[in-house]
């Protein structure tokens, strides 16, 4: 009955030892890994949070990789933009000047010269890399430059849309270059005044809307005549005569018809004709310098046909400029999402960070406290061992 009373006793006290040494142990793993849940069998449910929360952290980290990029190649896009408009602007400074009264032919000449310059710069703008063998303006992928300047003119090879960055957040990468540089509104984005026939010293201007409501987008013509040394038009409209017929000409006196308005200046020659169009979304920003050189570069023109380039070929650049700001506008817009979006990503983040952290990390204060009482009672774990085993029958009859 000693023998297994005392057998018991060293079994049941070493298996105290055995048990607290395992959770001094597990304590002292955790002050040194700083997480009170290292297993899954530490906190069963516990270890499911911090793994979900873990999810949404790595969610968060994939998406913010392609917002980043976005973000980089936009910056990028909308830099090309700045300088594109740059050099716009010096196109119509240069066309401001070709209209001084005093310049000649090898004045004009020399500014075709320039505006050439600027065009083929604009074209290498339009070309740019992003740095990743991809092109800004490259729409929805090209391996190749997405502009090539062919005889016709400067034509687009590229595939148009928006290529858009891997995740959810449906941001672009690249711009359709098409729809950037190759279609601003013709005219005055209504209509367009143009010079058919123009034989005289007259001009037509820009025109502008005066009733909206009124406007028909048909096609009108502005025919002169000349009978006894007395000017006059007829206005047709898609080749139809108008109520406008053989009216007397005034130079400078706006004309009015279906809700637009022009202004014809100069003397016209009979037969002159200026027609006026619906705008189209059609004209090219290297169209518009490729007008602007050539008429620059043809010699001997008259007064009235020198005013009719240089009105055209501003306002072509003008329209050119503006679909460019129109662009970069768009641009910072999607900066300006893209900043939202990581503000977001960045708080979805930190919420998946601070449940994983609620789940799993442990509270130093309360963990050095549980980790001195366990040790405290390791040591009295083995105080008791020890005093058990002295206490065995053969130790007992040697003293």
């Amino acid at each position: 009955m000693t023998r297994i009373s005392t057998a018991h006793a060293f079994d049941s006290t070493l298996d105290r030892l055995v048990q607290r040494q395992s959770e001094l142990s597990d304590a002292q793993h955790q002050l040194s890994s700083g997480k009170r849940v290292n297993r899954a069998s530490d906190d069963p449910t516990a270890a499911a949070r911090a793994e979900r929360a873990l999810a949404s952290v790595s969610r968060a980290d994939a998406t913010k990789r392609a917002v980043d990029t976005s973000q980089t190649l936009m910056t990028q896009t909308e830099g090309a933009l700045g300088d594109a408009g740059e050099l716009l602007q010096q196109a119509r400074e240069a066309l401001v000047a070709a209209g001084n009264a005093s310049y000649g032919d090898a004045e004009r000449k020399g500014l075709a010269q320039q505006l050439s310059g600027i065009r083929a710069q604009l074209l290498s703008v339009a070309n740019r890399g992003d740095g990743t063998n991809g092109y800004l303006f490259g729409g929805q992928g090209s391996n190749q430059p997405p502009f090539v300047d062919a005889p016709g003119g400067v034509q687009f090879q590229g595939v148009g849309g928006q290529a858009q960055a891997a995740g959810n957040e449906a941001l672009p990468i690249t711009l359709d270059g098409n729809a950037t540089w190759l279609t601003a509104p013709t005219g005055n984005g209504v209509f367009e005044t143009s010079a058919v026939t123009s034989t005289g010293s007259a001009w037509i201007d820009t025109g502008g809307v005066s009733n909206p409501s009124a406007i028909t987008g048909s096609t009108y013509s502005v025919v002169f005549g000349v009978t006894a040394g007395s000017t006059t038009y007829s206005i047709l409209k898609d080749g139809v005569a108008t109520a406008q017929t053989n009216v007397a000409y005034a130079s400078g006196k706006a004309i009015t018809v279906d809700g637009m308005s022009f202004t014809i200046s100069g003397a016209p020659a009979v037969g002159d004709t200026y027609q006026i169009a619906p705008s189209t979304p059609t004209l090219s920003v290297f169209d518009a310098l490729d007008k602007a050189i050539a008429d620059l570069s043809t010699p001997s023109l008259n007064s009235g046909q020198l005013a009719q380039h240089n009105s055209e070929n501003l306002r072509n650049v003008d329209a050119a400029m503006s679909r460019l700001q129109s662009a970069r506008s768009d641009v910072g817009a999607t900066l300006e999402r893209i900043d939202g979006v990581t503000d977001r990503l960045d708080a979805q983040k930190l919420q998946g960070q601070t449940e994983r952290s609620n789940a799993e990390d442990l509270d130093m204060v309360q963990a050095i406290s549980d980790f001195q009482n366990k040790q405290s009672g390791y040591d009295a774990a083995l105080k008791s061992y020890s005093m058990v085993q002295r206490l065995s029958l053969f130790q007992y009859l040697n003293t």
